[in-house]
């Protein structure tokens, strides 16, 4: 197939690069399932793979994007059929292979997900790899014992991405939801998302150097580590537990083993990109179901197109995003 289309490619590695360009089908990789992109949505790393120096592209040209939603246009593989609307997020794409800011993509058809019932394509990218790991935060929390009746759960970095679905949904399940951020302006935002109180990350942060502080929270999902994961240790109820999925804080755990040993404190490792299939597939339809927020809209930062990106990347990257911003291709 020789048909041309758009996608930001990215070229480099000295100088880097991002601009918009023609392809054509034969340089995608090869995949079983062809998708012809309707949307897909900007993360935090996105806007590292178009950075200097970045360690996530190894080789150049390269299309970032680690989300996307569409339409089968074709497929080797029956569990997938023409026309059919399906999901991609995790794995390899967009890190090393050719990802969703493209208006078409080809992939192996183990990493698709069928659009569960009752979401839009656009809704599944104002989820994207950071709702679906603030679904799967809350799912290994509750496994752990997480329950409504419990005392409140803090989300913290709550006006990113991971921090905002987590909002929504454990609002959407009847928790009380502490949301705590560096930005004094999106108080009314984080509690239109539904939580119940809005904390500075200063507040979190307070004490943070001791072991053990007053047990203030049951649990805690945080897209932030660092000094804010050790001071949230500090701080969990008994046997309470903390979903770690970030590093925007550091890489570091200034900690001790007291809060695992004195309180029993777990402490759960949310990896997106390799969760197993069956588990992904069911997450996705909670996500459609049980743990949609009433107004999942709430979540859009804003809706560009695919040469709007270059500009939003650095958005991201500079902390000026509120929410989902979602690429129409």
């Amino acid at each position: 197939m020789s048909m041309t289309f758009q996608a930001l490619v990215v070229d480099g590695p000295a100088p880097i690069s991002a601009a918009v360009q023609n392809l054509s089908i034969n340089q995608l990789p090869p995949g079983e399932v062809l998708v012809k992109v309707a949307y897909s949505g900007i993360n935090y790393k996105d806007g590292l793979a178009c950075s200097p120096g970045n360690a996530i592209v190894k080789s150049f040209p390269f299309v970032p994007g680690i989300d996307l939603s569409g339409y089968v246009v074709s497929s080797s593989d029956s569990r997938f059929r023409e026309g059919q609307a399906v999901i991609a997020t995790g794995y390899e794409i967009g890190v090393s292979r050719f990802g969703g800011f493209s208006q078409y993509a080809s992939l192996h058809a183990d990493w698709l997900v069928p659009l569960p019932e009752g979401m839009s394509l656009k809704e599944a990218m104002l989820y994207g790899t950071a709702g679906f790991t603030a679904a799967l935060s809350i799912e290994r929390m509750e496994e752990n014992g997480l329950a409504p009746e419990k005392g409140d759960v803090l989300v913290t970095g709550a006006t990113g991405g991971v921090g905002g679905a987590a909002i929504a949904m454990l609002s959407r399940k009847g928790y009380r939801v502490i949301a705590s951020t560096g930005r004094k302006d999106a108080a009314d935002y984080l509690l239109s998302l539904g939580a119940s109180e809005v904390i500075s990350r200063e507040d979190v942060l307070e004490n943070g150097s001791k072991p053990l502080n007053k047990q203030r929270w049951q649990g805690a999902i945080d897209p932030v580590g660092g000094p804010t994961l050790a001071a949230i240790l500090s701080k969990i109820a008994y046997s309470g537990t903390v979903a770690v999925s970030g590093l925007t804080g550091g890489t570091d755990l200034p900690s001790t083993v007291m809060p695992f040993i004195l309180r029993g404190v777990n402490l759960l490792g949310i990896d997106s990109v390799y969760c197993p299939a069956e588990r992904r597939l069911r997450l996705w339809q909670r996500m459609g179901g049980d743990l949609k927020p009433e107004q999942l809209s709430l979540l859009e930062d804003r809706e560009i197109g695919l040469h709007d990106l270059p500009d939003a990347l650095i958005d991201i990257l500079q902390s000026r995003t509120r929410g989902r911003i979602v690429v129409r291709l």
